[in-house]
Order: structure tokens, then C-alpha cells, then sequence
């Protein structure tokens, strides 16, 4: 039988993290000793590469993760973001959501329901559009406005209510207003009667990769609570980007933003 490189080695003990969880598991997964096992992760926890957590077991790392890929697992990114969701549903109340972007949409990857008497009709998996949603003209803000009218041409700005923005200059300057601010709002412009507010979420390049989002029906929403939880989602979003591997100021006010109006 050839004998493994130490790369081949760090590959395997890589792709293991996928699947397994404890030190022993992984040994047994990739057919190494514990003790090269132990080493291998240790070096790509330096690296950023994995994560060592409570019990000797190790989850792949916010440097990893961050990596532009279609392979970079969502269930992974949403784990690492669930303490941060969590204490923004028990801290508002509301429902939230975490989404990534998928080429021009967004994708539910995790939602936790708040504690409101109603319950929004958003499910993981279930696909959204960025011009008129939090999430998405958060993520929308983040970009230059050469590549925001791109993503308007690819995916079109179709009217989901009354109040979508459908016309790319004046989402452009509505968009100019968004970056006034550290988070954005949907006022019923994706769906009748739901308010959302959210802010992006971006990686270790300062790029956006999705977002967070509190989402409630709209009576239930006054304009002060609106800034409230604006500054709620800012500092979530804020929190999630750093965890995994964002820059350490990854919303910087102007960035992420946007005018209700």
C-alpha cells in the first residue's frame, strides 16, 4: 500500500471534518493514528482551518468557510451563526432568519420563530429575491452600483406587491440611503402586511455572503422599534461575520444600510 504524503494526510483529516466530529472518529474515518490525527488539527486550527470545541471535538473553521465556493457547507455556516440568531429571537422577540446568496437570490438556510402570538410563512430552503427584501438590498448596498445594475439585469426587479421597487435608478437611490445606515428594511415590498429589517453578512474579504433578518407583521413594527432593531441585526450581523472570519469592523456604518422610505 503507497504511503500517504502529509498533504494527502491533511487532506484526508480535511474532508473527515465534514462527517466526523471527535478526534477518535476522524482517526477511525481516515485511518490514521490519533497522535497524527491530533497534530493535523492542531496546525489547522492555527491555520484558521478547523476549530476545536469542548470534548476534543473540531468543526471546520471561519477561514475555511469563508472561502468562495459552492462546496462551502451552508449547515456549517448556519451552526456557526445560531448562538448569534438565537439571542436575537430571545432579545426581540421576532423571527429570524439567516440567509446566504446563491448566485442573484438568497436561500433560508436557518430561521427560529419568535414569540409572537403569529408565525411568518418563510421555511429553510425557501429561495428570496435582493432587490426587495432586507436581506437582499442589504446585500445589494455592499456592492458598487455597476454590479447592483447588473444583478438587476440578470434577475430583473419583478413587482411582488405594490411598494417593489421594479425600476434599477430608483433602486439605485434607494439604495444610496441604505448605505446612510448599519442595517435595511423591507416595508411590504416583498410580501403584504410583513416587515422586515436585516443586515449583511460578509467574509473574510469583506464581501457579502447573505445576511440576518427579524421579520414581523407590519402592524406589529412602529418606526422606533424599527432603529431598535436595526441596531439589534447590525450588531448580530456584525458578530456572525467576525465568527466566521469577516474583517473585525465587517458593517462599517454606510455599508450595510438602508432608509425605510
Amino acid at each position: 500500500m503507497t504511503r500517504m504524503t502529509a498533504l494527502q494526510k491533511a487532506i484526508a483529516v480535511t474532508e473527515a471534518l465534514a462527517h466526523e466530529r471527535r478526534l477518535s472518529d476522524i482517526a477511525r474515518h481516515t485511518g490514521l493514528p490519533v497522535s497524527t490525527v491530533h497534530r493535523i488539527l492542531q496546525e489547522l486550527v492555527t491555520a484558521g482551518w478547523a476549530r476545536e470545541e469542548e470534548g476534543r471535538t473540531y468543526v471546520l473553521g471561519a477561514r475555511l468557510l469563508s472561502l468562495p465556493s459552492r462546496t462551502t457547507g451552508s449547515e456549517d455556516l448556519a451552526r456557526l451563526a445560531r448562538p448569534q440568531l438565537r439571542r436575537l429571537c430571545e432579545e426581540s422577540g421576532r423571527t429570524v432568519h439567516f440567509a446566504m446568496l446563491d448566485g442573484d437570490q438568497l436561500v433560508y438556510v436557518d430561521k427560529l420563530e419568535g414569540t409572537r402570538a403569529y408565525a411568518m410563512r418563510s421555511r429553510i430552503g425557501m429561495t428570496l429575491p435582493l432587490h426587495c427584501t432586507a436581506i437582499g438590498k442589504a446585500v445589494l448596498a455592499q456592492l458598487p452600483d455597476a454590479e447592483v445594475r447588473q444583478v438587476a439585469r440578470r434577475a430583473g426587479l419583478p413587482p411582488l406587491t405594490p411598494r417593489t421597487m421594479t425600476d434599477a435608478t430608483v433602486l439605485l437611490r434607494h439604495l444610496a440611503k441604505v448605505r446612510t445606515r448599519s442595517f435595511a428594511v423591507d416595508d411590504e415590498e416583498n410580501e403584504p402586511h410583513t416587515r422586515c429589517v436585516g443586515a449583511a453578512v460578509v467574509n473574510h474579504r469583506g464581501e457579502p455572503i447573505g445576511g440576518v433578518s427579524v421579520s414581523s407583521l407590519a402592524f406589529d413594527v412602529t418606526g422606533a422599534e424599527v432603529e431598535e432593531l436595526g441596531s439589534m441585526v447590525a450588531r448580530t450581523a456584525a458578530a456572525i461575520s467576525t465568527a466566521i472570519g469577516g474583517p473585525d469592523s465587517a458593517l462599517p456604518p454606510g455599508r450595510a444600510a438602508e432608509d425605510a422610505g
